[in-house]
């Protein structure tokens, strides 16, 4: 038996889950106006761990977001899961935010292009697109977009904080939003639970979140 703890801190949502064997045994989530994790993340986590009627000592593994995303949430993660993973001698395990963020959206829209977007600044935003198969059809990204961006791939389903600054940029193509779909440590277990068995794990000394800086424009691929 595996009992995981996911932290999901790299957008406003500050959420922690409890999973064994692959099956989410507890949630909370916080959305905050701004990034202060670090004030409620140790409190959540202690209070869902209390909740579920365990103890760290029960932990077999920690998974964590490893971006992209808020600088200062993602930080703030990474040094919680570093920090349980090194006091317990448990193994750290990363999941990238955009990933789960689809495997959330894959349960409500199945078999459909799923456009994955995370909050930048400005029109700014992380992106990542799946096809109806889960298989990737643009990798993870930092891109500035355009009324036409990722036209090539549409249509598709988009969601994430970064998806309603865009609607109005959006409204006139065959597009479909999704405001409901946001970050949740849920969307780590599956993910998480597969890499624990494959025994995919980071070192915990020396694995840092990865951060993308350098924004391109994403303008619409003209076919010749």
């Amino acid at each position: 038996m595996a009992i995981l703890l996911h932290l999901e801190t790299a957008t406003k949502v500050c959420s922690v889950a409890l999973s064994r064997d692959g099956e989410q045994i507890a949630l909370k989530e916080i959305e905050e106006v701004g990034y202060s994790h670090g004030e409620n993340l140790t409190l959540i986590i202690q209070e869902l761990i209390q909740k579920a009627g365990l103890s760290m000592k029960d932990l077999d593994a920690v998974s964590v977001a490893s971006g992209p995303g808020s600088y200062t949430g993602l930080r703030i993660g990474a040094a919680t899961a570093k920090g349980l993973c090194y006091a317990l001698n448990i193994p750290l395990i990363a999941v990238d935010a955009l990933t789960s963020l689809c495997e959330i959206a894959r349960a409500k829209h199945p078999q459909q292009n799923l456009c994955a977007l995370i909050d930048a600044r400005r029109m700014e935003v992380f992106a990542l697109i799946q096809n109806g198969d889960g298989q990737t059809i643009k990798e993870i990204s930092a891109d500035v977009l355009e009324e036409e961006s990722y036209s090539e791939f549409a249509p598709f389903v988009y969601f994430g904080d970064g998806a309603a600054k865009l609607s109005e940029l959006w409204a006139n193509r065959n597009l479909e939003a999704d405001f409901t779909i946001k970050s949740s440590a849920s969307g780590q277990i599956r993910l998480a639970f597969e890499k624990f068995q494959n025994k995919s794990f980071e070192d915990v000394a020396y694995w840092e979140p990865f951060y993308l800086k350098d924004f391109v424009v994403q303008a619409t691929k003209r076919s010749k």
